[in-house]
């Protein structure tokens, strides 16, 4: 039996990750999935829109993941190889070279991304307001710099 290791914190579950998780299993028997709790995501700096029971619970629920742990730490991945008995760490390829000192433990793969979609433009997309609701806040600003002026101009 080849068992599989993969991390993501895996915040607006998106079709790259659907794509990731298919590709991941299909490289082996068993896929074991790592998801980033909300304390470790912190740590990292980073914050996540969905709590990490809902993306545990997402992630759980793709056939093709057959079981889902909690990353807590970086330093968690050595031991986790070494619980499940991983055949192969496999990762993103925006990782490419970082995971490499785990080869003495197993094999190391990291996969090509799916084009055009990631979790980190997604939030900026979400972040960036559309050109109207810039002009619609321009225009509301336009009306409150006249009240301000006509507040000005009472006696």
């Amino acid at each position: 039996m080849t068992t599989i290791l993969t991390y993501g914190t895996f915040d607006l579950f998106h079709i790259g990750h659907v794509r990731l998780l298919s590709r991941l299993a299909e490289l082996g028997d068993r896929l074991i999935v790592g998801v980033s709790t909300d304390e470790f995501n912190a740590a990292k700096g980073k914050r996540s829109f969905i709590p990490y029971e809902h993306r545990a619970e997402i992630v759980a629920s793709m056939r093709s993941v057959d079981r889902v742990i909690p990353e807590t730490s970086w330093e968690q991945k050595r031991a986790d190889i070494i619980l499940h008995g991983v055949d192969i760490f496999a990762i993103g390829s925006d990782w490419k070279g970082k995971f490499d000192t785990l080869s003495d433990l197993c094999e190391v793969r990291y996969l090509e991304r799916t084009d055009g979609i990631s979790s980190t433009e997604l939030k900026a997309q979400l972040a960036a307001p559309e050109p109207q609701e810039i002009e619609r806040l321009g225009h509301a600003l336009d009306i409150l710099q006249q009240v301000v002026d006509n507040y000005r101009g009472l006696p």
